[in-house]
């Protein structure tokens, strides 16, 4: 027959105490209802006409020298400036682009003269008058046009409205929960968030006047999505 010695027997129950102690779930079974919470997401588009475009326009020039060939090209880019300030551009919103000079060659590689590049980017902040601006500029020589590029001068708006809309989205679906469920909709415990840049989005042609180039401004949208945990009451 084993003897087990009274200093044993105290150890094991210490342990065994121990282990309860650590272990609360398993003495009083079940979750704490006040820890009852609910996890959605919501998602928003929100979309909105730029208000700004931005175009780029430019001139090729050729002369026998590169010095004639930059003067030349120069002469011709001031005209474009000019024409962009009458048709309404502001001088702060016209920015030189490029300047560059480079040799003709021919079919020997021999050099027969020489040719130069201007180019100036120039943002219309108007676009009713996008058409006409396009038209001056080409009218004064620009014999190299691209764009327009849309943007929105206030774009942290956009990308704020569609959150909030993903938001309203994320608490109706929490409430329509809630109420299948027979509680009431608490605070938000957590909030995560994913927000896309505002883009283009293709609309209708947009006509700055009859008599001038059409030109097609869009809309520029944002995509949000939120996931929200609102507690339960």
């Amino acid at each position: 027959m084993k003897t087990i010695s009274i200093a044993a027997l105290a150890a094991a129950l210490a342990a065994a105490v121990a282990v309860a102690v650590t272990r609360p779930g398993a003495a009083h079974g079940g979750s704490d209802p006040s820890t009852r919470t609910v996890t959605v997401e919501g998602t928003a588009t929100a979309r909105v006409v730029p208000d700004t475009a931005t175009f780029t326009f430019g001139q090729e020039t050729e002369s026998t020298t590169a010095k004639g060939a930059l003067a030349e090209n120069a002469a011709h880019m001031r005209r474009v400036i000019s024409a962009l300030l009458r048709a309404g551009v502001a001088k702060d919103d016209i920015q030189t682009q490029d300047v560059s000079v480079y040799p003709r060659r021919n079919e020997n590689n021999d050099v027969v003269g020489f040719s130069a590049n201007g180019s100036v980017v120039a943002t219309v902040r108007r676009l009713a008058r996008a058409g006409a601006v396009v038209d001056a500029a080409v009218a004064a020589g620009a014999d190299e046009t691209s764009g327009p590029q849309f943007d929105r001068s206030s774009r942290s708006e956009l990308t704020q409205k569609a959150l909030r809309e993903a938001f309203a989205d994320a608490r109706g679906k929490a409430e329509a929960l809630a109420g299948e469920a027979g509680a009431s909709l608490g605070a938000a415990r957590r909030i995560e968030e994913s927000a896309q840049a505002p883009e283009p989005v293709p609309l209708g042609v947009y006509r700055a006047a009859l008599d001038s180039t059409p030109i097609e401004p869009g809309t520029q949208q944002s995509r949000a999505t939120v996931t929200v945990t609102f507690s339960l009451a």
